[in-house]
């Protein structure tokens, strides 16, 4: 038989690739930030430490006090040419209290009004900021030169802000070398993924696979309902024997009479819809499982529901899977404790709706209950983390839809595609 889709294990070699690019492109992304960030906060930390030591040289000081600013010009400015000559740094503008520059990297500029924040410096503070000038946007800091505690004139380093981005392409090469082996070993983890699912699953489509897990959780959901059935028709047996033996026979019929009606009560009920029989038993020993844990147990069979699309592995696989969850809820819960299966037409398709009595889904979880092994429950047996993706998956598969109710109780319903349809509505409640 040929199959149709791509195997399980290309699927995980594609999820894995993908999440692979997805976190490369976002480290890749953070590092040439961070290098941004760092180039940016050197420069910062470079113009304050030269305007800082140009401020306390005696000579500009000395130069601004002197006499006139073209004199102090003259005496200033070889020392900033030589500065910007030595230092990554681009312009060392020095000027006098009017804010008049006295050096300049352009001479033309020199006697022209800084281009800047300078109300700070005139009050005795450094200050560093992003500006545009006339060697345009740049990082500089303004530093006062004091004399005899007073503000005598004003020194401003910078850098331009294509020299800080100079510096960050420099580092391109160390971040694409980063991407490249990140890229490198996230390729080779996909690689080794994809080959150990094609041990497990061959070359199987995802399907095929999903449909083998649905067959694992029908049968062990299947299997514990059965379990808990035949451990309570033991203990009525157990009892109806000691009655017998106490000559108390008509006590021990009655018991396995009703034991008898009210099984076969749900059955009747569940297939008079043309329903599944297994969806019967599992609802009978699903019946039996509830009463064990103190849990009322109530059957809501709508006779005019129509039969589902899904066959009866897929069909108990879903429906096992939610009543397990809201007897686990509602065990965990307050009292009462109470767990009730509805099962009715919704329009042409059939509507499935397990509710509890538990202490509801955490508002905070409502969108993550449906990933793949994501569970509320321990590790473990009763932590699979399988069991309600398992559904939202088959459900989707089918052309149906599952859902969480708004409000309390929590209720998670079930709509699918129906195949037919039956009789009158009518309720039945379980004893538990």
């Amino acid at each position: 038989m040929a199959r149709s889709g791509a195997s399980a294990a290309s699927r995980v070699f594609l999820a894995f690739l993908g999440a692979v690019l997805v976190i490369t492109a976002v480290l890749v992304a953070l590092l040439a930030w961070q290098a941004q960030a760092t180039e940016r906060a050197e420069a910062e930390a470079l113009t304050l430490a030269v305007a800082q030591t140009i401020a306390e040289m005696p000579a500009v000081a000395e130069a601004v006090a002197s006499g006139t600013d073209a004199a102090a010009t003259a005496s200033l400015q070889p020392i900033a040419e030589a500065i910007m000559d030595e230092t990554p740094i681009d312009f060392v503008t020095i000027m006098n209290t009017d804010g008049i520059r006295l050096t300049h990297r352009d001479p033309t500029e020199i006697g022209k009004p800084y281009l800047g924040t300078i109300e700070e410096g005139l009050e005795g503070r450094s200050l560093t900021e992003e500006a545009v000038g006339t060697l345009g946007p740049s990082l500089r800091s303004v530093v006062p030169v004091v004399s005899d505690g007073e503000v005598v004139a004003l020194v401003s380093a910078g850098i331009t802000l294509g020299s800080v981005g100079t510096g960050v392409w420099g580092q391109i090469p160390f971040v694409i070398a980063i991407a490249i082996a990140l890229a490198a070993i996230g390729i080779m983890a996909a690689w080794l993924a994809r080959r150990l699912t094609r041990r497990i699953a061959g070359d199987l489509p995802a399907s095929a696979v999903r449909d083998a897990v649905s067959s694992y959780e029908s049968v062990r959901t299947l299997g514990e309902a059965l379990r808990a059935q035949t451990h309570e028709h033991g203990n009525r047996m157990h009892t109806a024997v000691a009655l017998i033996e106490l000559g108390r026979s008509d006590e021990a019929v009655e018991l396995l009479t009703e034991t008898s009606r009210v099984s076969q009560d749900l059955v009747d009920r569940v297939l008079a819809r043309d329903g599944d029989p297994t969806v019967a038993a599992l609802l009978l020993g699903k019946a039996s499982q509830a009463k064990e844990r103190g849990i009322e147990w109530i059957v809501d069979v709508d006779p005019m529901a129509p039969r589902s699309v899904l066959g009866p592995v897929d069909a108990v696989s879903v429906v096992g899977n939610l009543i397990d969850n809201a007897i686990d809820a509602a065990a965990a819960g307050p009292e009462p404790r109470w767990v009730r299966v509805r099962i009715a037409r919704a329009g042409a398709d059939l509507s499935v709706t397990v509710t509890d009595s538990g202490r509801g889904v955490d508002p905070g979880l409502r969108e993550r209950i449906f990933e793949h092994g994501f569970s509320t429950k321990p590790a473990g047996a009763a932590g699979r983390g399988v069991g309600l993706a398992l559904v939202r998956d088959v459900v989707a598969a089918a052309g149906g839809t599952v859902s969480l109710a708004a409000a309390p109780p929590t209720a998670f319903s079930v709509v699918l595609p129906a195949v037919g349809v039956a009789g009158a509505p009518t309720v039945t409640r379980g004893a538990s």
